[in-house]
């Protein structure tokens, strides 16, 4: 399976930015696969991704709209950031009303050496590799919680395809079965191989 939605270079803004974003989770999550994403100059390629949906009792959104989930309730391509563990930040785009993608992984390209100091390591594979990782790397945190993809300090653009896998979500035990994770095929910079 390759992705679909990428041609093209440019960052998405206004309107390209809704019409890719609005639209069902899925194909938003798989389109996602390759796209560039920076973060104040920090970023590099999208390897991993997990769809979410206002149904799926493994979203935050199954109860409905909340002071901390306002959010994912944004129009399509705002960002939801919310804090798992007590600890880690994770990073999501809404797609549909309490609809999202999580950004699970990327391969970073820009910004590197600040992404090394974040982290604490300079080995290229772990430093975007799974959420709160990449959350640390791009110095992402709830100060740029309910934005616009198009407004500083993100940047997104689509890329040429890419082979595509999914498989089954991380980390949760609801609705756990679904293949609505999806990856490059064969990337090194999964936050888990593929199976």
């Amino acid at each position: 399976m390759t992705n679909t939605g990428a041609i093209g270079n440019a960052p998405l803004t206004g309107s390209d930015l809704r019409a890719f974003f609005e639209r069902d989770a899925i194909a938003v999550a798989r389109d996602l696969i390759g796209c560039h994403l920076l973060v104040n100059g920090s970023g590099g390629l999208i390897t991993e991704t997990e769809a979410y949906f206002p149904h799926d009792e493994a979203s935050h959104s199954f109860r409905g709209p909340t002071k901390r989930n306002g959010a994912m309730f944004g129009p399509p391509g705002n960002v939801y950031i919310y804090r798992i563990y007590g600890m880690y930040w994770c990073l999501n785009f809404v797609c549909t009303p309490g609809s999202a993608v999580l950004i699970r992984a990327l391969e970073p390209q820009s910004g590197i050496a600040g992404m090394i100091e974040r982290r604490g390591t300079d080995v290229l594979t772990q430093l975007c590799s799974g959420p709160g990782k990449l959350c640390q790397a791009l110095d992402i945190d709830i100060e740029i919680n309910n934005r616009l993809l198009d407004r500083p300090p993100f940047s997104i653009s689509r890329s040429a395809p890419v082979p595509i896998t999914s498989g089954t979500r991380i980390g949760i035990t609801k609705n756990a079965e679904v293949p609505w994770r999806f990856g490059i095929q064969g990337s090194r910079y999964l936050s888990k191989p593929f199976r």
